[in-house]
């Protein structure tokens, strides 16, 4: 029986996995363990890698996604398609130290003469812990990060952002159906989302420089932090995506005025010839900014940028007509301000709604 199961999220690690699958080898003398890692369809061929890799060692599985990304959904899969009665999450850039898992096995088993834990991070911030080879603005915006998120989710750990950590399957089952998914702290996500206490320890671990590849932390990273925040915050009630799709209409409101104004009364151009521009210039608007922040995950680029543009167009002008339609319709029976709010909110839903669907849909 598989006692322990290594989930490892992959895209672009080819060189990375032969290394990995050596090192837990070593690690984890003594433990039943298997390693599985789940793959977004990587260009470079990490799938095939670890396929090659199973055909030697029957402990490796790979799970390949076609047409989903994510690190924190790919987790998700890769733990659902275990039967381990604990799992581990661990990068396969080798930053995390895999010689802490025998530790962290025997905290979570509480085989270490303390009582047994739910959940057991391995933090860098707790006495012992340490980051190899990162630079000051780097180690304080991950310290401020962190700060905002004990605050956000209140967990009483020194890093609630780690994504090394080992937990038991059953803990998993009691926050699965409540995750987002959103970004890449999925520890955070399953801490606001677990019904009940959960018990929680920490052992360090030094942060170590990544072995071979190319870092995949950037400003995406930050923004996919912040859209799990809102959606832990207001998720059951809005949902994260719709609120920031929303926020980006109102800014093409005043997009749209600001275009206006400058053709028309600055320009002294036609009213229905500013009043198009502006349209056209405020949609375009709108799609770039849904396109870079709201569905950042699927975001298009080259030729499909402008592809998608032009599905956007079509799907907002089809708003427009729902918008007008529902405000005419009530504008005789509720009087115009609740007329042009439902129009707005009809609208809006619709070209989220449409957009999601056809635009932004999971590629």
């Amino acid at each position: 029986m598989i006692e322990l199961s290594v989930v490892v999220p992959t895209y672009n690690e080819r060189p990375n996995v032969g290394e990995l699958v050596r090192r837990l080898d070593a690690a984890l003398q003594g433990v039943r363990w298997e390693a599985v890692f789940v793959d977004d369809d990587s260009p470079d061929g990490t799938a095939d890698a670890v396929r090659a890799l199973a055909q030697a060692d029957p402990r490796v599985r790979c799970i390949q996604r076609l047409g989903r990304r994510g690190l924190s959904r790919a987790v998700i899969e890769g733990v659902l398609s275990t039967a381990a009665p604990a799992f581990a999450v661990i990068d396969a850039d080798l930053q995390h130290d895999e010689t802490v898992l025998p530790a962290m096995l025997a905290r979570l088993r509480g085989d270490d003469g303390q009582p047994a834990m739910d959940v057991v991070v391995a933090s860098r911030y707790v006495a012992g812990g340490s980051l190899e080879g990162w630079d000051a603005e780097r180690a304080r915006m991950s310290r401020f990060a962190t700060a905002l998120a004990n605050r956000m989710v209140p967990t009483g750990l020194t890093d609630p952002m780690s994504g090394f950590f080992l937990m038991r399957r059953d803990t998993f089952d009691r926050a699965v159906r409540g995750l987002s998914g959103e970004g890449y702290k999925l520890l955070l996500d399953i801490l606001a989302s677990a019904r009940g206490a959960v018990r929680l320890a920490e052992v360090p671990y030094a942060f170590r420089p990544r072995h071979a590849g190319q870092s995949k932390l950037d400003s995406a990273v930050l923004w996919e932090f912040s859209l799990l925040l809102i959606d832990k915050k207001v998720g059951r009630w809005i949902p994260a995506r719709f609120l920031l799709f929303s926020l980006v209409g109102i800014s093409g409101v005043f997009v749209h005025f600001a275009v206006l104004s400058l053709l028309y009364m600055l320009g002294h151009q036609a009213f229905t010839t500013s009043q198009a521009v502006a349209t056209i210039v405020a949609m375009t608007s709108n799609y770039a900014l849904n396109n870079s922040l709201t569905y950042r995950d699927q975001r298009h680029r080259g030729l499909g940028w402008w592809g998608g543009l032009l599905t956007f167009y079509a799907i907002c002008g089809a708003g427009v007509v729902a918008n007008v339609g529902v405000a005419g319709f009530l504008f005789e029976r509720q009087g115009w301000a609740l007329a042009a709010a439902a129009g707005a909110l009809v609208g809006t839903v619709w070209n989220y709604a449409a957009t999601r669907v056809v635009t932004w849909r999971a590629r």
